[in-house]
């Protein structure tokens, strides 16, 4: 069945009405018609069926039929700081297998050595929404602007706190390391975490871990660790 995102949806109201975009595929490009049901999602939890009410490309209407909140939520949160890399093709194919896989929170992080110091996630929410749709999921992950390395590493976190490096391939691994908590994971830039990093990074909590004894690239790494927490957590 079909899924759109229909964000601000109340359980209370039982009727609703599809953005512009979301209706012109509706009716336009699916050629859905009145008395079709479809999904919608609202990107917070929550699953809705619903029932077209009024085929209007503009402005679908439709009919809530019922709904499951907390859809699919995960017990652990995963959040995954990231250094944008110079081929943003890269970083877009990240955020959306990540998403596919299971993730909660991006921030963006720019270090001593990054290739891209400039970075913009306006076209990464289109990508995410895509993903989350594809993958039949009702939380869109959270998406943090750009902000420095030293900035990042200094604020307060609950969840365990993890940091991959090349200098730390012959510690323990991810398996290892993590303990079944929320956890939130650095990955470095292609040049990889300046020695100033890696110290300011141990000093505020952060544990070293490896991904494994071959040398990944940004946005393999960050794949390779989203993967590994979902299925350490399944």
């Amino acid at each position: 069945m079909h899924i759109f995102y229909t964000p601000n949806l109340s359980q209370k109201e039982r009727s609703h009405i599809l953005d512009k975009d979301e209706s012109h595929h509706c009716i336009k490009v699916l050629r859905l018609k009145t008395g079709d049901q479809i999904n919608t999602i609202d990107g917070i939890g929550g699953f809705y069926t619903a029932e077209i009410t009024n085929d209007n490309p503009k402005k679908c209407e439709i009919k809530i039929l019922s709904s499951i909140q907390e859809y699919g939520k995960r017990e652990q949160r995963l959040h995954i700081a990231i250094a944008p890399t110079k081929n943003i093709n890269r970083i877009e194919w990240f955020i959306e297998k990540a998403t596919e896989v299971g993730i909660d929170e991006v921030s963006f992080i720019q270090c001593d050595q990054s290739e891209r110091n400039h970075f913009t996630t306006k076209r990464l929410h289109k990508i995410i929404l895509g993903a989350v749709k594809q993958s039949q999921q009702a939380y869109l992950p959270i998406i943090n602007e750009l902000i420095t390395a030293k900035e990042f590493i200094r604020q307060k976190f609950t969840s365990q706190k993890l940091i991959a490096s090349c200098a730390y391939m012959e510690t323990n691994g991810l398996s290892k390391k993590y303990t079944n908590g929320d956890a939130l994971i650095l990955i470095g830039p292609e040049g990889d975490f300046s020695e100033r990093e890696l110290i300011l990074a141990e000093e505020n909590g952060f544990e070293a871990i490896s991904l494994g004894s071959t040398r990944l690239r940004t946005e393999t790494a960050a794949l390779t660790a989203c993967i590994s927490i979902n299925l350490l957590n399944d």
